[in-house]
């Protein structure tokens, strides 16, 4: 049995409920049909104080900025008293079903979740093993989010290991215990046979990778590579917030959540035998490694509490997952992992992708960060092509370009890295919350002791790039080609760099 231990949580929501009425909810998952990619949900749940309850299914998951409407995976939902005694309940919009005549009463809720693509942010179930999306899978009262909650699992045969990163109920295996629901959506399940590597620990701190279906890679290795990007990436904020850390491999497929004291990750080990896939597979664990940071605890005041219903948009995507892309990169370079060319070679990928899109006419980063609950992370399909731009792409270009503007102008004494520091103790650790859009800007121009104008019309504006003036700030420079219509783009040395010039670029590739 594989367990850890959550240690912080997000700032819990709902509304003020009168003091008197503090219901109880446990939930029973069990799996009857995996074969047919099905689960079934118990809720038992009473103390109410009222005739009537509206229950809901989130209809997204925190990051992950698409409305997934989960609720439309709930089948044959059905509600009965402590006595058996039908109790009359009714969907009464896309993800809200409604509860009539339970004053007083324990209420018993059963239900069944299909489940019919395997991708991060779904549930999936199959024969084999189960990897469960709380979002997906439990209903909650509105207005009531801030209660605790319990949670048993009741294992298929021959599935005899779960991780999560709830707490176990007075260490019983399968029992588990939430302080509110903005804690169990950010805990997610995998079930089944799985395997769990060599552990690592950091300034004390065990850290984890368990996984299904892990495939055939050298694990010594990998878990000695990985273990260098995690002390890089606490190197950089300097505090561990958790008290155990585990990277849960959901198995071969797309995509990577983040949780608090742990990341989903899709993982082939098998990609692990290049040393392109090898790269890839490092920024990919830096990058959802580093959001335990940047996102879950340094975060734009939009995102926390959750607005599960509809979605949270935010301007500040661009910071949330476009800076977290370029620490990822200088991460594993910082880690002695990568070399100088593999570190240019990843930013003129995202610089490529900017300029041979003509969405950067159109669409601006925070234009761009609030628009991905309808154009998607990576811009919109189909008529629109050519009319949005990816934070993923301009994040971390534009999060290059502000560091060293900092850099700069503080002849090298400060960096991005001490806005993220700043971020981090002050509104995280102090503040108790998150940021906004200009308490963002000007955690940036006080650490720089110099307005950045212009790198934040980058930011709200479609104006180009100056990359001469920014990368020329590190001894760097932009070379531009032309190729059967596309541009290509790559990142050398200045021939004859200045003193602050060699100093800046040393700093920032971590020699």
């Amino acid at each position: 049995m594989f367990r850890f231990v959550l240690f912080l949580a997000l700032t819990c929501g709902g509304a003020a409920v009168k003091a008197q009425e503090q219901p109880t909810f446990h939930y029973v998952v069990s799996f009857p049909k995996p074969a047919m990619h099905q689960y079934h949900v118990e809720l038992r749940t009473n103390g109410w104080n009222r005739d009537t309850l509206q229950l809901k299914m989130p209809a997204w998951m925190p990051g992950y900025y698409q409305l997934m409407n989960y609720a439309n995976n709930v089948l044959g939902i059905t509600a009965q008293d402590e006595k058996g005694q039908n109790i009359p309940i009714a969907k009464t919009d896309d993800n809200s079903w409604v509860l009539s005549g339970i004053r007083q009463k324990a209420i018993i809720l059963n239900y069944d979740v299909k489940t019919d693509r395997q991708f991060v942010a779904n549930s999936y179930v199959d024969s084999t093993h189960a990897y469960l999306i709380p979002g997906n899978t439990f209903l909650y009262v509105d207005g009531f989010l801030h209660l605790p909650v319990s949670v048993e699992v009741e294992p298929y045969p021959g599935w005899p290991n779960i991780v999560t990163g709830l707490d176990n109920v007075d260490r019983e295996p399968d029992k588990y215990f939430a302080r509110d629901f903005d804690i169990l959506y950010d805990c997610p399940f995998l079930i089944g046979n799985l395997e769990s590597l060599r552990s690592f620990k950091v300034r004390g701190v065990e850290h984890r990778f368990i996984g299904y279906a892990m495939g055939d890679f050298d694990r010594q290795d990998f878990m000695d590579k990985l273990a260098k990007v995690v002390a890089v990436g606490v190197d950089i904020i300097g505090d561990i917030p958790y008290r155990q850390y585990t990277f849960i491999g959901i198995g071969p497929g797309r995509g990577g959540i983040e949780h608090l004291n742990n990341t989903t990750v899709s993982f082939d080990g098998s990609n692990l035998r290049t040393a392109a896939g090898m790269n890839q597979t490092l920024n990919f664990l830096a990058h959802e490694y580093f959001h335990h940071y940047n996102v879950k605890r340094i975060r734009p005041m939009e995102l926390g509490p959750f607005n599960y219903d509809a979605g949270s948009p935010t301007n500040l995507l661009w910071v949330s997952e476009g800076l977290t892309v370029y620490y990822e990169y200088l991460i594993v370079k910082r880690a002695g992992l990568v070399d100088e060319a593999g570190l240019f070679a990843d930013f003129a990928q995202n610089i490529r992708a900017v300029e041979n899109n003509p969405g950067r006419h159109f669409q601006s980063l925070v234009q761009a960060s609030y628009s991905t609950w309808k154009d998607g992370p990576f811009g919109t399909q189909g008529d629109a092509v050519g009319k949005t731009i990816s934070y993923y792409d301009k994040g971390p270009v534009v999060g290059m370009l502000l560091d060293f503007a900092i850099r700069n102008a503080t002849r090298n004494e400060k960096s991005l890295d001490d806005v993220m520091r700043f971020l981090y103790r002050y509104y995280y650790q102090q503040q108790q919350r998150g940021f906004t859009d200009a308490e963002f800007r000007q955690a940036c121009e006080t650490i720089a002791g110099a307005p950045l104008t212009e790198l934040f019309e980058y930011v709200h504006t479609t104006k180009e790039l100056d990359y001469d003036t920014y990368l020329g700030y590190a001894g760097l420079k932009l070379d531009i080609r032309e190729r059967q219509g596309k541009k290509e783009v790559e990142i050398s040395r200045l021939p004859q760099p200045d003193s602050l010039q060699t100093a800046i670029l040393k700093s920032w590739l971590g020699d």
